[in-house]
């Protein structure tokens, strides 16, 4: 028999279109994946970043590609319906055992580090009333997290079920905060600052924009991941046309959210004040124009919420290595499940990892910031595989007919997802490219034992090379940060 769904535990205002349409409530999926931790912190990053301008040019290239990615999901949901949790599957279909094990880990560890991220912005909301907490890394802020961390994953152990009350009170802490935050900065806009400030205060030429840009390209990244949502649990879905339809409503929804978060504070403080400003600076720019209450409100709400967003994350995480079992991609014990048909194995290792993630926050300067853009570089891995298949589909004309007009579209929309998935790994930089083969090189361990389990070749000649790169690259990243040339 099928697994039940596992139920979402983010929330969506799409939830009353999927009503009217008839459709499965996978649109929750997608908007409750996408809308976390990043978006509380959007006005300090951009504001430490660039102005108004560059923030303009980073929204419309990553909503831009995003969508592209959301159209190739569209895509390959309808014309692979057999692929079922399609953050890996494509990768496997289109590039063979290893690099489909590269995207399933790829996704998990990145979903790790994001769920790293959300302890490290608790921790840092609470840290403005209780110093002890610090900016979310210090020694008492990582034992307050590791018990959350350890009571949710005992809780969802004896059955998520228990714990369905959850999504309401989610539901309402992330909703309001983010619409009260917009309707307050949007009353208390004033054009002069917002104008005083558009060309981010550095000389307006190409490369000082591009500069701009290019620090806020993770950033840009982490606030979209969760776009795959649904083709994770796509298999739940009553129609696969169901997935593409969630996939791309939920994205717009999301990006008009976060491009109104990201503006309207240049209309209420200086740039230089909103990169001052601790996280989660949505609450500190409410405090600026309302006082203390607006943080407090803001501060709450995130808490509620972000503790709801781990819970759906864990899940999808667990999810992933449960799939990647199915396939053979990791060993098979990681495919087990309990009497409450929790992906028990899966899950312990998910928490692990994060509690790994969580000790060497102490040791990062900037562990939010740190944990954010490893969790958008690994997460980049899978989506440059899953547009590259699309790519492939397309030129080989698989699942095309003969003058079929969607080959056009599909082959500019997977095309322009390539490059762009492609350029965002570039312009994070080569420090978070050495940093995800640290993780990738032990990771591979996973892909090995499974082979042997499995009595298979373990590498072919050209995932020999890849291997080779990646160990590489995980040699040159340890001997970097133990020489202090990278510095976290």
């Amino acid at each position: 028999m099928p697994r039940s769904p596992l139920p979402d535990y983010g929330v969506s205002f799409f939830s009353i279109l999927v009503t009217i349409r008839g459709q499965s409530a996978i649109p929750e999926t997608v908007v409750g994946s996408m809308v976390g931790a990043g978006i509380f912190s959007l006005p300090a990053r951009f504001g430490g970043a660039t102005g108004p301008f560059g923030a303009i040019v980073a929204w419309l290239i990553a909503g831009g590609g995003m969508l592209m990615l959301a159209f190739v999901f569209q895509s390959l949901a309808i014309r692979k319906p057999d692929l079922d949790a399609g953050i890996y599957a494509y990768a496997k279909a289109g590039f063979g055992n290893y690099l489909g094990f590269a995207a399933a880990f790829g996704f998990w560890a990145g979903t790790c580090l994001g769920n790293t991220t959300y302890f490290v912005l608790i921790k840092s909301t609470l840290g403005a009333v209780f110093p002890i907490f610090g900016d979310g890394n210090t020694p008492q802020a990582v034992a307050a997290s590791s018990v959350i961390l350890w009571a949710f994953h005992f809780m969802i152990l004896r059955g998520i079920k228990e714990a369905a009350f959850i999504n309401k009170v989610v539901t309402i802490a992330k909703i309001l905060p983010i619409f009260l935050f917009i309707i307050i900065v949007a009353f208390a806009f004033k054009a002069d600052l917002f104008t005083g400030s558009f060309w981010g205060g550095g000389a307006y030429n190409a490369g000082e924009v591009f500069n701009q840009v290019r620090s806020t390209m993770l950033v840009t990244v982490f606030v979209f991941i969760g776009i795959e949502g649904a083709s994770v649990y796509s298999r739940f879905a009553k129609r696969r046309e169901d997935v593409g339809w969630a996939t791309v409503m939920g994205f717009i929804g999301v990006l008009c959210l976060l491009v109104l978060v990201t503006l309207l504070p240049y209309g209420v403080m200086l740039r230089p004040e909103l990169a001052e400003l601790r996280q989660p600076s949505m609450a500190g720019v409410l405090r600026f124009i309302v006082g203390d209450w607006g943080a407090w409100f803001v501060s709450v709400g995130l808490i509620v919420s972000v503790l709801g967003a781990y819970l759906a994350w864990s899940l999808l995480a667990a999810e992933v290595l449960y799939s990647a079992s199915k396939s053979e991609l990791v060993p098979k014990w990681l495919g087990i499940e309990n009497k409450n048909q929790v992906p028990v194995a899966a899950l312990w290792l998910t928490n692990i990892l994060v509690q790994v993630f969580l000790i060497s926050t102490l040791f990062a300067q900037e562990a939010f910031n740190l944990a954010l853009e490893m969790t958008s570089a690994m997460t980049l891995i899978p989506y440059v595989l899953v547009a590259g298949y699309a790519l492939k589909l397309t030129l080989t004309r698989e699942t095309y007919l003969s003058g079929d007009r969607d080959r056009g579209w599909d082959l500019t929309w997977a095309g322009i997802a390539t490059i762009y998935t492609i350029f965002m790994i570039v312009a994070g930089g080569l420090t978070h490219v050495l940093l995800s083969c640290i993780l990738f090189a032990p990771g591979t361990l996973l892909f090995i034992f499974a082979r042997r389990e499995q009595a298979r070749q373990v590498f072919t000649a050209a995932e020999i090379a890849i291997f080779a790169v990646i160990l590489g690259g995980a040699g040159i990243g340890i001997y970097a940060l133990a020489t202090g040339v990278i510095a976290i």
